[in-house]
């Protein structure tokens, strides 16, 4: 094992490290449930610095643990690896792979004063498929006293307040007619969208506060002389939360089911996912964060306009229904650019992105360190 130094664990001794892992995952993006490559990447650096690796976990391909001494009481960095169709790393997962891989790195020297056991959950399909909720159902995260992530943004936002969400995959079925010479004996797809779109922005004015409802036609037809026998969409409801979230997702639902009825064609409305929930944060690790991030310099006054990223769901959220957790976002300086565009994805390599993975790294392991008694108090006994 590593020897226990004093002071206050950082991430400078490997920073180039984890820049260059944080680089190598944003030039080969890979989308949920394929990040094979970085998968890989992740349980090779990991192992470097003396990590048990376990891959493929609990049955998933691109699922990964990690783990580092073996106390009692036992402490979760979350891994992020997937990237945007079309888009890339424009929600900067290649910096939370780096922050929790380099937080659970600079923590190591601590774990046996500490009683610590010290886990890398890496979680594939965080951009809609829902891969922390597979990996709790599967018994991940259960054992852990503390689970810790941050994510970048435009700004820093130290507390998550995701939206609770609903993933789902519209298809409608009509029948192709040649649309000149026999256009009384198609049902047109495409037809179904628009009244369901119409519908939905009809719906939008009748909406709870604090919801939303927004989605994209991926599949619209083939030729325009043919009436369309299929189209397809993908579909997010968000509410404050799960229990607001299935009656919203219902009414959305119907519009759906209107667009068939009118059009008279045949609607599948599928999960993609579980949904995501809203977030419980532990207020306890929320406080020592935010402190040590005053402490480095970050700040936490930008304008409220600018600090809505911690709105954005997350299959995290499930994991803190469970688990005691936290999930600040953490500010590459860039707004007006902001996540999910192309040229977020642009700020997630560079002179602020590397910032964002020193301090990141080093807030999240310093707070796990003062957690759990590295700042003169005992800490949380161990759970269960």
């Amino acid at each position: 094992m590593t020897a226990e130094p004093g002071g206050a664990p950082g991430a400078d001794a490997h920073l180039d490290r984890l820049i260059a892992y944080s680089q190598t995952l944003h030039a080969h993006p890979e989308t949920a449930w394929q990040e094979h490559r970085a998968a890989r990447w992740t349980a090779e650096l990991l192992e470097e610095y003396g990590f048990d690796v376990r891959t493929a976990y609990l049955g998933f391909p691109t699922a990964l643990h990690a783990s580092y001494g073996s106390g009692r009481r036992r402490v979760g960095f979350v891994v992020e690896y997937d990237a945007l169709p079309g888009l890339g790393h424009a929600c900067g997962h290649n910096l939370i792979a780096a922050m929790s891989a380099g937080a659970a790195i600079a923590l190591r020297p601590w774990a046996d004063r500490l009683d610590l056991r010290i886990d890398v959950i890496g979680a594939p399909a965080e951009e809609g498929g829902g891969g922390k909720i597979e990996l709790l159902e599967a018994g991940a995260f259960l054992d852990l006293d503390l689970a810790l992530m941050a994510h970048p943004g435009p700004v820093d936002a130290a507390r998550a307040e995701p939206y609770a969400v609903a993933h789902d995959h519209v298809r409608f079925t009509g029948r192709a007619a040649h649309a000149a010479a026999y256009p009384h004996e198609g049902r047109n797809a495409n037809d179904a969208f628009v009244v369901a779109q119409v519908a939905l922005g009809l719906l939008r004015q009748q909406l709870p506060p604090g919801t939303r409802v927004h989605g994209i036609q991926t599949v619209g037809g083939q030729a325009p002389n043919a009436i369309p026998e299929t189209t397809e969409g993908r579909w997010y409801t968000r509410a404050p939360s799960l229990a607001e979230l299935e009656p919203l997702r219902r009414r959305v639902e119907r519009c759906f089911e209107a667009g068939a009825l009118a059009s008279d064609t045949v609607l599948e409305f599928t999960p993609e996912s579980r949904p995501y929930s809203e977030f419980r944060t532990d207020e306890r690790a929320l406080e020592i964060y935010t402190r040590h991030a005053l402490a480095l310099g970050r700040t936490f006054d930008a304008p409220p306009e600018q600090r809505t990223m911690n709105r954005a769901s997350t299959d995290m959220g499930n994991v803190s229904q469970r688990v005691p957790a936290i999930h600040p976002y953490i500010g590459l300086g860039c707004f007006p650019v902001s996540n999910h565009q192309p040229e977020f994805a642009a700020a997630c390599v560079g002179e602020a992105a590397d910032r964002v993975i020193r301090d990141g790294a080093t807030l999240l392991a310093r707070t796990a360190h003062e957690y759990f008694g590295g700042a003169g108090n005992a800490g949380p006994a161990p759970r269960g």
